[in-house]
């Protein structure tokens, strides 16, 4: 019963069992589904209540394929509440926000939905991924991710807790990344935190995909496989995904770890139960196998899983629109809402043609992209997809590459053939650039890309780029001589034309061995999309990406900026049409450049299968545009720092902590009406509880807006690193045509609470807080003061008590590292070859003798000549000034005592600030003074 996929055991009436359904955004991976926008875009709505009815659908739809295949899982992965804390990351689109709070918000939303509502029958069993700090897709098996306390406890733990303490997820799925460390799967905060907040119930922990294996392969962090299963079992997890489908090779590794004594029948049991209590919350073992009353689907039989597809297509037309953004709409010369009578529209891009899905999408039905919906919505309307349509010569054979004639006449995709004596019989292919030197080709004749088949040959067979591995790109190098020579991206081998046959195949070596091609442009992109733009009276031109190229699971992107061939497109349609809309469809966000100055920029995720209608019900003005930026758009890739550095205080990351001007901040959006806020005031206080807050706007427009108002928390004067910006409450308010209104918030106190390294807990410091109050992060035009009342002078860290090492206030050049293996966290060098230093402020007591390090390794490092561990305390104008220091020997360990020579220092006081500089690979795991 531990591994995915559990036999049935039939002696107690229990039948097989698999956990695991993917349904990020829809059921994927079971055929036809409603497919909504993406995570990142139903984040866009910030609309709590939309989002539950979305997660309640693909709930229903869930288990109408288990009414249809007993073999589909209840237990449902999902959703992703990763924060975005890196807009580079490769799996955007399946997190919330960048703020965990909002992330805990939406995902509790969604896990409420595919929860359902009914009060004894679970209608599935979400599943929140995945555990700690994963947000980084290179080298993602091996790198560890530095989550100092302050992070962990303000920014990666929150976005868990709140839909575990509300009941309304059942497991967690584990990370494939190290933290502080020590792998994500054996992790002592899986223990310590996730099952401390569950209320008395349980919590199933699930491994990801092939990640046991990598403890004893990839990352090498055990000896064996028996070892890593038996200190994953003891960390938490319940359930083990590896070897496919497979249980055999997990049964015999637990088999293992139990005759070695590595575990116990009371370990197996336990995780046994866990399991079996999942099964049993979707009344897998009642009598009636789980009947459901709740009946929110839309049709009376929708307790058993039954779905009105209108009342579907209806809710994913809703999320598609609701996720709009409007990011510029210049006001002099406003070109949206395009209104009724807009006349011509040119919609030029090719992303204005397709509905695009992504790894984690059902298959989609009923769809309708954004060329179509203009088509619907207005008579004059033409659609260019502004790309090249090219027809290739073999440099060496003088033929045209083409189909086979039984492709030309039925829909069998024969392998193409260079044998065709003109380009007017040649097949033609229309060109893609998807950035990253990655093209796809599509064939003219059949709608088809061009793909590697199994055994190397090139059919036009592909509907549509996708795939875990993508078959359907190709890199075009070009000689001085005009030619190009193809290289399949997923392979990384060449094209050749076989001999004998003509036939397109792929073969390795160097790209000397590669065949060369001429290409011959048929229909010059660019030209078309430029006469198709001034012909209009308005142009649309749709940009972004496809989710299955440039960023997404297993790869992150390079830089934030749109492909040079989009940019080229824009700038092409604007010049031939000053009055143009540019339409990112994403799964992320694009720093813009000068293309920023466009008169309409929105913004939307792929939007599913509702793309279309929902992008043309806001831009031709049928509905308000409501949608809000879940997270910052920055304007350059300077303004990010590594993929790798977690530490988003030290780092100066996030919206919290960022002193970059972003292009977009979180929670920008435009209405069609014209807001200003007025004056906001403190109305209430509950003293240590809540803030209520009262802010009054005003619409000077013609149109209601649907005005979301925020409010961020500053607090200057706070004793340490509190967020430049801190969102704490939000509220949807509608106000009317030259009209006022007033939103209230209420603020809770403890989100004004950051983690003391003195205490080890969270604390709401006391001292003067503003509350700024606007339409985002960077538009706060109004605020009001308080103040938390001084309980008292806070305790400092105390002479005589370890500390441990991993609670520091600052750092440079330190890692985060294991103090043993399966427990406790220690600090080194980073890079040993340089100096590292961790700051600890506020200690009590008179001043010191002695500082006292346990140290659990030491080992030198020629560029700094040994090793050693000074200990520093502030000086005046930010210096530093020596207290004392130990040489330490090679290979030592134990505690150290440096005595501290206070002669002709400033008396060192209760509010003294310490810092200890390592010098050579040394691994401290406590400090205490005396």
């Amino acid at each position: 019963m531990l591994h995915q996929h559990a036999p049935a055991v039939p002696e107690l009436g229990v039948a097989p069992f698999r956990t695991g359904t993917e349904a990020a955004h829809g059921v994927a991976w079971l055929g036809p589904a409603t497919v909504f926008p993406q995570p990142v875009g139903l984040a866009a709505t910030w609309d709590e209540d939309l989002i539950t009815r979305v997660g309640q659908a693909v709930g229903h739809e869930v288990r109408a394929k288990k009414a249809a295949d007993s073999g589909v899982s209840l237990n449902v992965w999902a959703p992703v509440v990763n924060p975005l804390r890196h807009p580079l990351w490769g799996r955007n689109e399946e997190g919330f926000s960048e703020d965990p709070h909002l992330t805990a918000r939406f995902a509790t939303a969604f896990c409420a939905g595919l929860k359902g509502t009914d009060s004894s029958t679970w209608l599935t069993v979400p599943t929140l991924k995945h555990f700690l700090g994963y947000n980084n897709e290179h080298d993602r098996s091996l790198t560890s991710s530095n989550l100092r306390d302050r992070v962990l406890h303000e920014y990666e733990l929150p976005a868990y807790r709140q839909a575990i303490e509300d009941g309304v997820a059942g497991a967690v799925m584990l990370s494939y990344n190290l933290v502080n460390g020590r792998p994500a799967h054996v992790s002592d905060l899986v223990n310590q935190h996730l099952r401390a907040w569950t209320n008395g119930e349980e919590i199933t922990v699930v491994s990801d995909a092939g990640a046991p294996s990598a403890l004893f392969r990839a990352e090498k962090y055990f000896p064996d496989a028996a070892a890593a299963y038996a200190a994953a079992l003891k960390a938490g997890v319940d359930n083990f995904t590896d070897d496919g489908d497979n249980p055999d090779p997990s049964i015999a590794y637990l088999e293992e770890a139990l005759e070695r004594g590595l575990l116990t029948e009371e370990d197996l049991d336990r995780s046994v139960t866990r399991l079996l209590t999942l099964r049993a919350r979707t009344g897998e073992f009642d009598d009636d196998g789980g009947s459901l009353t709740e009946t929110g689907a839309g049709t009376p039989d929708a307790g058993k899983g039954a779905l009105d597809a209108a009342s579907t297509a209806a809710l994913a037309r809703e999320a598609a629109r609701k996720s709009v953004v409007l990011l510029r709409n210049q006001a002099q010369s406003a070109l949206l809402p395009l209104g009724d009578n807009p006349g011509s529209i040119a919609v030029i891009g090719a992303l204005g043609q397709r509905v695009l899905s992504d790894w984690y999408s059902g298959t989609l039905q009923n769809q309708c992209g954004i060329a179509e919906a203009f088509s619907r919505r207005y008579k004059d309307v033409t659609a260019e997809d502004g790309l090249d349509v090219i027809a290739l010569r073999s440099a060496r054979t003088g033929t045209y590459v083409g189909l086979p004639p039984s492709s030309e006449t039925t829909d069998d995709a024969g392998v193409l053939v260079a044998d065709k004596a003109s380009p007017a019989v040649g097949e033609h292919f229309t060109l893609k650039d998807w950035g990253r030197g990655e093209f796809s080709l599509q064939s003219g004749l059949t709608g088809r890309f061009v793909a590697a088949d199994g055994d190397g040959y090139l059919r036009a067979s592909a509907d549509r780029i996708g795939g875990w591995v993508v078959q359907e790109t190709f890199r075009l190098l070009p000689s001085h001589d005009g030619t190009v020579a193809l290289q399949h991206v997923a392979s990384s081998k060449w094209v050749r034309v076989e001999s004998g046959t003509g036939s397109l195949v792929l073969a390795s070596g160097l790209e000397a061995a590669a065949d060369r091609f001429v290409p011959r442009t048929i229909k010059s992109g660019h030209e078309a999309a430029q006469a198709a733009a001034a012909s209009a009276d308005v142009a649309v031109v749709v940009v972004g990406n496809d989710p299955h190229l440039g960023g997404r699971e297993t790869l992150d992107r390079d830089t934030l900026d749109l492909p040079q061939s989009e940019q080229e497109l824009v700038r092409i349609v604007r010049d031939a049409n000053p009055a143009t809309v540019l339409l990112i469809v994403s799964s992320y966000p694009y720093a813009l450049g000068a293309l920023a100055d466009l008169p309409a920029i929105a913004w939307t995720s792929h939007g599913g299968q509702e793309l279309g209608p929902g992008v043309v019900d806001v831009l031709s003005g049928d509905t308000e545009p409501t949608g809000r930026l879940p997270q910052t758009w920055f304007a350059r890739d300077r303004d990010l720092p590594d993929i790798l550095d977690y530490d988003i205080i030290g780092s100066e990351s996030t919206y919290l902590y960022t002193r970059a001007e972003p292009l977009y901040p979180l929670g920008h959006g435009l209405n069609y009406g014209k807001v200003q806020y007025i004056h906001a005031v403190i109305t209430g206080e509950i003293p240590g509880k809540f803030i209520d807050v009262q802010v009054t706007l005003a619409n000077h427009g013609d149109r209601v807006a649907h005005e979301l108002v925020q409010a961020y928390a500053a607090a200057p004067a706070h004793p340490y690193d509190f967020p430049r910006r801190l969102l704490v409450a939000h509220q949807r308010v509608e106000v009317a045509p030259h009209g006022s209104s007033t939103a209230k918030l209420r603020i809770p106190v403890e989100r004004l609470a950051t983690f003391s390294t003195v205490t080890a807990s969270m604390v709401v410091e006391p001292g003067e807080y503003v509350i700024l109050l606007g339409s985002s992060a960077s538009m706060l035009p109004v605020s009001v003061t308080f103040r938390i009342p001084d309980g008292g002078r806070q305790p400092g860290r105390m002479p005589g008590t370890w500390v441990p090492a991993r609670l520091y206030d600052a750092t440079s050049n330190m890692d985060l590292v294991p103090a043993r293996p399966l427990s406790g966290t220690a600090i080194a060098p980073a890079n040993p070859s340089a100096p590292a230093r961790a700051v600890y402020r506020t200690w009590d007591g008179q001043p010191i003798t002695a500082v006292h390090c346990e140290v659990l390794s030491a080992r030198a490092a020629r560029s700094l000549g040994g090793c050693s561990i000074s200990v520093q305390t502030s000086g005046p104008a930010g210096s530093w000034l020596q207290l004392g220091q130990c040489e330490l020997k090679e290979g030592y360990s134990g505690e150290v005592r440096i005595d501290v020579d206070p002669s002709g220092l400033p008396a060192w006081t209760a509010s003294g600030t310490l810092r200890l500089e390592l010098r050579g690979d040394v691994t401290v795991h406590q400090l205490k003074v005396s």
